[in-house]
């Protein structure tokens, strides 16, 4: 799963969300690390869906256009949660090896 695929699901665990308002939103949660044009997020978001991850919730007109809300499905869910847990078990990873080298190099006498 692209990072940016983790923060759309991520975006919409809690409500559904309008395209503007999942750009915002991945922006929040990824302190900025992640920005997401128009262009790039229906990308995203045609191949979440295309994946049964996201639906269409609904559709409304505000101030004259149409905003298109989507939501998380069940199986996005499933798949944001896996995906999560597949991460952490990274970082747990590579924290023990961190703290592996760290007790090292303090045995050794130096850094390594």
């Amino acid at each position: 799963m692209t990072e940016q695929a983790f923060f759309v699901l991520t975006a919409l665990a809690d409500e559904p969300r309008h395209g503007y308002g999942i750009v915002r939103e991945v922006d929040e949660l990824s302190g900025g690390r992640v920005r997401l044009k128009v262009g790039t997020l229906y990308g995203v978001l045609d191949r979440l869906a295309a994946d049964g991850l996201v639906v269409l919730n609904r559709e409304e007109v505000w101030q004259g256009r149409l905003r298109r809300y989507y939501r998380l499905t069940d199986s996005g869910a499933a798949a944001l949660e896996a995906e999560a847990v597949r991460l952490a078990e990274n970082v747990r990873s590579a924290k023990d090896r961190l703290s592996a080298r760290h007790g090292r190099a303090a045995t050794a006498g130096g850094s390594a």
